[in-house]
């Protein structure tokens, strides 16, 4: 297949690119284009405009994926109206260059934060009414429903909603997390035992494989590895790699509810809302995608995959 992917620089489009050269002709479609392994030819932006019209100067494309996004920045530093260019603008551009086109198949890279901040109940599925808080998951929902209100009769479009993402190259939420082990600093919520799904680079890809090469009904897909784990879980992997012993500590969590409370009133790092967000639930259902696929299992079992990306932070670090 000819194969156009966008954020071809980034996390997901390096591993991407790895899995599927030397299958696929792959072209790239970014705000910059150096030379990458893998891609034969990187398009800009322009090349897409409604006045590029008609397109004899692209090759025939056959899938489009659209992996280009701004991430969640989980400092708030980030401007709302930059969410909603990037997110939301390009999501319309890209897919009316789709609807133009004569690509078959479209996969379009959204956010279990689109579905919801919080999960209520036991797990998070596709049919449950999208609420997203902030500017990150507003942005998202907001491409997703233009993709809807627009959908070909003639093609297949894909919306994937990943949860949080890791594997070898990733510096996010993850990383941070495993420095804070590194150093031995005691984690003090070890009295939280919430549960939490994690997306392995690995089995992202393969799933993106088969949205390619199978007959998969259009629709919205929940992406996640079979197993959800405790933050307890993970520091206890990290340590097993590392060959550490963990620091986990049993505070009370009256007790750090307590101080989590005195920090939002003086506004310290540890607050109400970092409390939360550390020690709730955040459970994704992979059931739909998986029925979909024809499997009953993702190929990678979510230790295995962290452990696999662990390495990696330890391989950045000697």
């Amino acid at each position: 297949m000819n194969i156009l992917i966008t954020g071809i620089h980034g996390f997901v489009g390096s591993n991407l690119i790895n899995v599927l050269k030397g299958k696929h002709t792959l072209y790239g479609l970014d705000i910059v284009a150096p030379d990458k392994e893998g891609v034969v030819r990187t398009i800009s932006w322009k090349d897409i405009e409604p006045e590029a019209f008609p397109m004899q100067n692209l090759p025939h494309f056959d899938a489009i994926i659209h992996l280009a996004g701004k991430a969640h920045d989980t400092k708030n530093q980030s401007a709302a109206q930059v969410y909603f260019d990037i997110n939301t603008g390009l999501t319309q551009k890209i897919f009316d260059f789709f609807l133009e086109s004569s690509a078959k198949k479209f996969i379009f890279f959204s956010s279990v934060k689109a579905a919801a901040d919080s999960v209520v109940g036991e797990m998070l599925t596709e049919d449950v009414i999208p609420t997203p808080v902030g500017p990150y998951g507003e942005s998202k929902i907001k491409a997703e429903e233009y993709i809807q209100e627009h959908l070909p009769i003639d093609k297949q479009v894909y919306i994937l909603r990943p949860c949080m993402i890791h594997g070898p190259g990733n510096k996010g939420n993850l990383n941070l997390l495993y420095n804070v082990v590194k150093k031995g600093i005691p984690w003090p919520l070890g009295d939280f035992e919430n549960r939490r799904s994690f997306t392995s680079i690995d089995n992202l890809c393969y799933v993106i494989e088969g949205l390619l090469s199978k007959d998969i009904p259009t629709g919205i897909y929940h992406m996640g590895d079979d197993e959800a784990l405790s933050t307890n879980e993970l520091i206890a992997i990290m340590c097993e790699v590392m060959g550490k012993k963990p620091h986990i500590w049993k505070l009370n969590k009256g007790l750090m509810e307590g101080c989590a409370g005195l920090g939002t009133l003086l506004c310290l790092p540890l607050n109400t809302e970092r409390l939360r967000k550390l020690t709730e639930n955040y459970v994704v259902s992979n059931a739909k995608i998986k029925q979909a696929l024809g499997i009953d299992k993702m190929p990678i079992a979510a230790k295995e995959g962290l452990i696999k990306t662990i390495h990696s932070f330890e391989e950045i670090n000697k």
